[in-house]
């Protein structure tokens, strides 16, 4: 078989099969296929598509590429999540203690953050002594003795993957939606878990910015899940508008504590409960209506709580910042954000405010970059509430003075002030299963 042979038959439009599929990932990765070759086929899979079936074997041949953990020796079903990624989305940490708490198995390789969004990994790191990186025994164990565990990507999980996205992301490839699903799901399948739930974002802080883009990336993630035997859903939500209120990494650990003791903002308890009874859903834990009462159970109860703070202690974290989050390191300077005008806020773009964070230092603008942990933003005011001129919107937190220009510019332009109160933004648009499209709004 010829590579060149293959990438021809892709540029007129056909179909591959599945021994050309597993000839050109297998060879790719063993160095037998250089990246000029690589780079031709994936823009003919930009222009050409894929369809489903030869999608779900692209992703099982990247899922094959490395280790394939298996899971067996954790007792129970076991859910994993996978958010497409956004601003202020600290989801993790609130919903896999719940799921935990109901009596499911939650064992999550997250990743950290890049760009704009900001990513679970980093986030825990900002608790004192938290450990993300352990050995498979440990990671079991931690699973085993608390039911939930939350580490870092594995360094040999789908290394296909990691090639094929390094490659994607200079040759104009990344936004293709059969290798974006694959890219996830490879590293979903590789992970052993019995159950996916996606948290598929949509919205100027997403990926896809479309609700169409967004749920024809749901089907397809959600199709390669079932054809794998794995229980899969996917949920669209509204990454238009910053997910809380708080976005850096310790900031964003404070409010999932908070929204774990009842006293979050209602935009993410209400995201986290539909994100928590769906993993319990696909366990088998009940109907939707029940599982989402077992999930707000845990908050009125306090165990989803006592959860985050047993499985940090597992991973040598310090739980007494999870008790009484005011013990988090604080940053030494502070700056409020005024309005320039009065109105109503009707527009605020994500990616804008995810990157006004990372100029103070919450995000990496390269992947060396170091992050601060107590860098951030607390947004005062969202999207549908009036503002007067000289209002705060929102205060800065950094560890250096001169950081706050830039991102206060790049947080202001990120505003929009109208004269008219906009229309309320639902928080999630659709449920996407084996079954289809379940429109919510």
């Amino acid at each position: 078989m010829r590579m060149y042979d293959v990438i021809a038959k892709k540029r007129n439009g056909e179909i591959l099969t599945e021994e050309e599929i597993r000839f050109m990932v297998g060879g790719y990765v063993k160095g037998d296929i250089p990246d000029y070759q690589m780079s031709a086929m994936l823009m003919a899979i930009y222009l050409k598509g894929m369809s489903d079936e030869e999608t779900a074997i692209l992703t099982d041949a990247v899922a094959h590429s490395g280790d394939m953990v298996d899971l067996s020796r954790i007792e129970g079903i076991k859910v994993d999540k996978h958010s497409t990624g956004g601003v202020g989305d600290k989801t993790t940490l609130v919903v896999a203690p719940m799921v935990a708490a109901c009596g499911v198995k939650v064992a999550k390789m997250s990743g950290r953050g890049l760009g704009h969004t900001g990513g679970t990994v980093d986030k825990m790191e900002a608790i004192p002594g938290m450990r993300t990186t352990l050995t498979e025994e440990e990671f079991f164990s931690v699973v085993n003795s608390t039911g939930l565990s939350v580490i870092g990507q594995s360094g040999n999980l789908a290394p296909a993957d990691k090639k094929l996205y390094a490659l994607r992301d200079v040759t104009a490839t990344v936004d293709s939606i059969p290798l974006i699903a694959a890219s996830i799901m490879s590293k979903k399948l590789a992970a052993g878990n019995d159950c996916i739930l996606l948290d598929v974002k949509t919205g100027s802080g997403a990926f896809m910015k479309t609700l169409e883009d967004s749920i024809t990336l749901a089907e397809k993630m959600v199709a390669i899940g079932e054809h794998s035997g794995k229980k899969t859903m996917a949920l669209i939500t509204n990454m238009d508008i910053p997910l809380g209120s708080l976005i850096g990494n310790s900031l964003e650990v404070i409010e999932a504590v908070e929204t774990l003791q009842g006293k979050g903002p209602g935009d993410l308890t209400e995201v986290c409960l539909s994100l928590a009874a769906g993993m319990l859903f696909l366990a088998g834990k009940g109907s939707l209506e029940e599982c989402r009462k077992m999930a707000e159970q845990t908050i009125a109860d306090g165990s989803a709580l006592k959860k985050l703070a047993v499985m940090v202690e597992a991973q040598g974290g310090d739980p007494a910042v999870i008790h009484d989050p005011s013990l988090f390191a604080k940053a030494p300077f502070e700056k409020e954000v005024k309005a320039l005008k009065s109105g109503y806020i009707t527009h605020m773009n994500t990616e804008q405010c995810g990157i006004a964070s990372s100029l103070l230092g919450a995000g990496r603008i390269t992947k060396e970059s170091q992050i601060d942990y107590t860098a951030g933003i607390a947004l005062k005011k969202k999207v549908g509430q009036k503002v007067e001129e000289g209002e705060t919107i929102a205060v800065l937190y950094a560890s250096k003075r001169d950081l706050f220009a830039d991102a206060e510019n790049e947080l202001l332009k990120a505003v929009t002030i109208g004269e008219q109160k906009p229309d309320e933004e639902p928080l999630i648009y659709a449920r996407v299963t084996g079954a289809g499209v379940q429109r919510l709004v």
